[in-house]
């Protein structure tokens, strides 16, 4: 049965209260405005961006695992569901904020509950109702994520509740009363998503040495930014994968005509930016001939000098 959204005015009682409260307008909950206020005057969507690209990572730990995608079978329900409890942490970190209690922080004196998903709901605990909540909702399916601010007054909580009483935001209380912190928003791009079966069975093969996939991996994904963590991923337990991907440089090279720039040196760096590629945060990338223009002898000239470093 669906639950009928009560408008302002009305008094509400969490499950752990005794004394009801009257349901505020958003626009005038002055505790709600100050926190929403203080979130809006920080870098909000980047430090974010950072906390749940960190938590997901953690989650996959793909330099120990091989994973890539939380999505994966290979990634089990609980493992999934975990992310929420990683992403507090991670928020607390990004914005520079205590582990407080009676909720999980405090913004400018005021207790703030943080919740994240990985569904299309968030479980609120009995000690958030009618508290304001900072949600952060992850869609990995489609590389993105949002955020609201909200206080989840009891009634505008679903009744049905979970066995540890946790109890589900109401739809429509979502769409009318929460705020708007960071809107869908794209989460960094791992590049092994775009290989297709066949070539992710030829990178992930095992029989083959670290250097024969990696260079496997730069032919797949020519002009394609490849972040560390994806290397990493390629190389899962073994020491100094880095070593391994500079020494795939020449093969690279001779079997695919690519150039294989490095995010840790500035000038390769400089040089991938000149051409519209971002590999800072120790990126790597393989450019064309037909990406790097008049400039491929200069970046082949880098790429080698590099190597033997």
């Amino acid at each position: 049965m669906k639950k009928i959204l009560l408008p302002f005015g009305n008094e509400c009682i969490g499950d752990r209260e005794n004394q009801a409260h009257i349901v505020e307008d958003p626009r005038i909950d002055a505790d709600l405005q100050t926190v929403y206020d203080w979130l809006l005057s920080q870098p909000i969507e980047e430090r974010l961006t950072i906390a749940v690209n960190d938590a997901i990572e953690y989650v996959l730990d793909g330099a120990r695992t091989w994973r890539f995608d939380l999505d994966s079978p290979e990634v089990d329900s609980d493992e999934r569901a975990s992310l929420g409890t990683k992403l507090q942490y991670r928020v607390l970190a990004a914005l520079g904020l205590s582990k407080l209690p009676p909720l999980d922080t405090h913004i400018l004196g005021i207790p703030v509950e943080l919740k994240g998903t990985v569904r299309k709901n968030w479980m609120i605990p009995r000690e958030g109702q009618c508290q304001i909540c900072l949600l952060i909702q992850v869609d990995s399916a489609n590389e993105r994520y949002q955020a609201f601010l909200m206080r989840t007054h009891r009634l505008w909580l679903n009744d049905g509740g979970n066995q540890d009483k946790k109890r589900t935001v109401v739809a429509e209380a979502v769409r009318s009363y929460a705020l708007p912190v960071v809107s869908w928003t794209p989460l960094p791009h791992n590049p092994l998503k775009r290989l297709a079966p066949g070539e992710l069975a030829v990178v992930f093969d095992m029989q083959n040495g670290i250097k024969r996939r990696l260079t496997a991996l730069f032919g797949f994904l020519p002009d394609v930014v490849i972040p560390r963590i994806a290397i990493e991923t390629v190389g899962a337990n073994a020491k100094d994968v880095a070593r391994r991907a500079r020494q795939a440089k020449p093969d690279v090279y001779a079997e695919h005509g690519l150039v294989v720039l490095m995010g840790t040196w500035p000038s390769q760096r400089a040089l991938a930016a000149k051409h519209g590629y971002d590999i800072s945060k120790e990126a790597w990338i393989a450019l064309s001939p037909k990406a790097l223009g008049d400039d491929f002898e200069i970046a082949l000239a880098m790429s080698r000098e590099s190597g033997r470093k």
